[in-house]
């Protein structure tokens, strides 16, 4: 799977320090004389932060992505062949028999600290020169990276380490957890929400790349609605409100559901009414993980890496026929469709939105097959992988071209596989998250959820259970990042799924970095590891 692992090599450069849970301060990185002395540019460093957001293993298909996509009963990725592999990382992840020393796992825990620390030399009052700007809202959007580091490092190991940049380096970092942890999050919020900027969903989609009251209101949701999870409670009705309230303000700033037949369009590099919060990281990390090589790719000559594929139970959640997905065979709109003979042509280049099965066909309605190399058989995508691992010949042909894939990037659109819009926060999850919350309140939501469904296709439901809830987000947010957290919340992701088995519920948290351990005896091990 070299292609892989080449692509997720490419921007550790972007980080301005070096990324350890021990948060050293380089004499080079800021004005340091007898203590912090602010940095030289905030402006810059902002910048820095969004760059950061937008690469290595916090924007690619590994790091954060995979941690909280491939460990659920969305992707599979088997080893198809004697090049993939990369030493059992992506079974690990999905069958959950990681250790701490899982690249993904190492990576994405240096690169979130790495925002963490960024962000308090820029909030610190010495910061105070920037070169272009309001530093007010500039401090504020540095708030703002600051809690969506700390959220994701709380969420995936409970323990926050959290360096004070006025006291000497020689001082180890304190570590929250909990409630502390929390209330330092909101802290970083309700300043964002204060000095950051109103964009509404009218507003140009350039603003949308940047923190805004919305993304914040976006992240206080999520926060509040994940609070129980990590204080090992019940879900508060307050907190359930405070979820309410948040979505409220998101909506009141004019954002929405996409209206019928635009879903897809949510995805393209262009202004719409639900897109939040985008990132300018490269969409080439959800296009070619999961199509064939010999899959239509004007902009890569060498084709997909045909790697990510989905469970069968996870694609049939969707309405239709569940043995094709053509147009006509009565799918809801989230499904996507692929192009047949008579479909297939420029515009869409023979590939297909949302879920990839069956044959596949070049745009001139040609019938596609897999490598000469293994016997050339036709490129029919199947249902569910049914082998994870190559262990012989007779493997090959069965192993590339099992699985049913996953696409919301089409590759086909303006920019191809090269444009940097990654779509992080969108409105049909707020609304998702807002109907949570009610639910968990005792309110009846099915009629909220009825309004989502029929405008995306589907047919109303007569009740909504929590098994409803779950499912509909699964439909939704498919392949935006959400998963694990939503499994966890409805206590579903330790079950049993296609070539995985019943877990632990250490698993619902990962491992620290070794060296992180024994760098800063603050930070404990969690149980299990």
């Amino acid at each position: 799977m070299k292609k892989i692992i080449n692509y997720s090599c490419l921007t550790l450069s972007l980080l301005l320090i070096t990324a350890c849970s021990d948060l050293e301060i380089e004499p080079t990185d800021s004005l340091i004389s007898e203590g912090f002395a602010g940095v030289a540019n905030v402006d810059s460093e902002v910048s820095n932060l969004q760059n950061i957001v937008a690469g290595g293993d916090l924007a690619n298909q590994a790091g954060l992505y995979a941690l909280n996509e491939v460990s659920t009963d969305e992707y599979l990725i088997p080893t198809r062949g004697t090049d993939w592999g990369d030493n059992g990382r992506w079974l690990s992840m999905h069958k959950q028999t990681w250790n701490a020393e899982l690249t993904d796992i190492i990576n994405t825990w240096q690169e979130l600290n790495s925002i963490t620390i960024n962000a308090t030399r820029i909030i610190n009052p010495q910061s105070t020169i920037t070169a272009d700007g309001d530093l007010t809202e500039q401090k504020a959007a540095a708030h703002f990276y600051r809690a969506w580091a700390m959220t994701w490092i709380l969420d995936m190991w409970r323990q926050v380490p959290y360096r004070d940049v006025d006291l000497p380096n020689s001082e180890t970092p304190s570590v929250l957890t909990g409630q502390t942890a929390i209330d330092s999050i909101v802290a970083d919020l309700s300043i964002a929400l204060r000095d950051l900027p109103t964009v509404t969903a009218s507003d140009d989609i350039s603003k949308k790349s940047l923190p805004t009251k919305a993304s914040a209101n976006q992240l206080l949701a999520r926060l509040y609605l994940n609070k129980h999870i990590y204080l090992n409670t019940t879900a508060n009705p307050a907190d359930m409100q405070v979820v309410i309230d948040a979505v409220d303000a998101i909506a009141a700033d004019g954002y929405t559901l996409a209206a019928a037949g635009d879903f897809f369009d949510i995805f393209r590099p262009s202004n719409d009414v639900e897109t939040i919060w985008w990132s300018p990281a490269g969409t080439g990390s959800r296009i070619w993980p999961t199509l064939h090589y010999n899959l239509n790719s004007p902009d890569q000559a060498d084709g997909g890496w045909n790697g990510f594929a989905t469970l069968s139970e996870f694609y049939q959640l969707f309405e239709g026929d569940p043995d094709t997905n053509y147009q006509g065979d009565g799918q809801e709109e989230r499904r996507g469709w692929v192009p047949d003979a008579t479909t297939a042509n420029s515009d869409n280049l023979g590939i297909g939105y949302g879920f990839l099965i069956g044959q596949q066909y070049e745009e001139d309605g040609t019938a596609l097959t897999a490598r000469d190399n293994v016997g050339g058989v036709p490129l029919v995508f199947t249902k569910e992988v049914e082998k994870a691992e190559y262990t012989a010949p007779s493997d090959n042909a069965t192993l590339e071209t099992s699985g049913t894939r996953m696409l919301k990037y089409h590759p086909n659109e303006e920019g191809g596989h090269d444009r940097k819009h990654i779509v992080k926060y969108r409105f049909a999850d707020a609304y998702l998250m807002k109907a949570e919350a009610m639910f968990r309140n005792g309110t009846d939501v099915t009629a909220m959820i009825n309004t989502l469904r029929i405008q995306r296709g589907a047919t109303a439901l007569a009740t909504v259970s929590e098994a409803d809830l779950l499912a509909e987000r699964g439909r939704e947010l498919y392949a935006e990042g959400f998963r694990r957290p939503d499994l966890i919340r409805f206590g579903q992701y330790l079950r049993a799924w296609n070539l995985k088995d019943a877990g632990d519920a250490h698993l619902e948290i990962f491992p620290i970095p070794l060296s992180d351990v024994l760098a800063n005896p603050n930070l404990v091990q969690n149980p299990g590891y």
